[in-house]
């Protein structure tokens, strides 16, 4: 197997974490009422695909050649620890707050990782992982704005005083 450098871990890293999203996503959607935030749930589902597929398009170039194998294993291995993590968080009594408290931490995450990969690439220079950055922060920070904003609006409808 190929050796994998400190960006293509982190490609692997960022890979896995947009499978994960999608999952994610799914599972919260299930626990919130409000049809707006699981519409915007949706949305970022579809957008953590696209995230996914331009990743992959990405290490799947001349340029990855005889590394994709590793990148997606470090990206199922980075997707099943983030999917435990969502298990361990999210048990069985998880409600729709629960559920968006989770995903602004994986957000955040996500907008950390991404802004890793961008300033490894300053120094490494690579056109596609500029192109691909360039458009995946914007998108990463609007989840993790929209998903902390939602979750602060249920938590205004919660009662305080309310046996946890």
């Amino acid at each position: 197997m190929a050796e994998l450098t400190s960006l293509d871990s982190k490609l692997g890293e960022v890979l896995g974490l947009a499978m994960a999203a999608q999952g994610a996503t799914d599972k919260v959607v299930r626990l919130v009422e409000d049809e707006h935030v699981a519409a915007t749930l949706r949305k970022m589902h579809d957008e953590a695909a696209k995230v996914e597929e331009m990743s992959t398009e990405l290490i799947s170039g001349d340029d990855y050649q005889g590394k994709k194998t590793a990148i997606l294993d470090q990206a199922r291995e980075t997707k099943a620890e983030a999917t435990e993590m969502m298990r361990t968080y999210l048990g069985d009594d998880a409600d729709g707050l629960d559920g968006l408290e989770f995903l602004t931490m994986a957000e955040a995450a996500e907008f950390g990782h991404w802004s890793i990969v961008a300033k490894m690439n300053e120094q490494f220079g690579s056109r596609d992982i500029r192109e691909l950055t360039d458009f995946v922060l914007p998108l990463e920070e609007q989840h993790f704005k929209v998903t902390l904003e939602n979750s602060l609006v249920l938590a205004g409808q919660e009662d305080p005083n309310a046996p946890a």
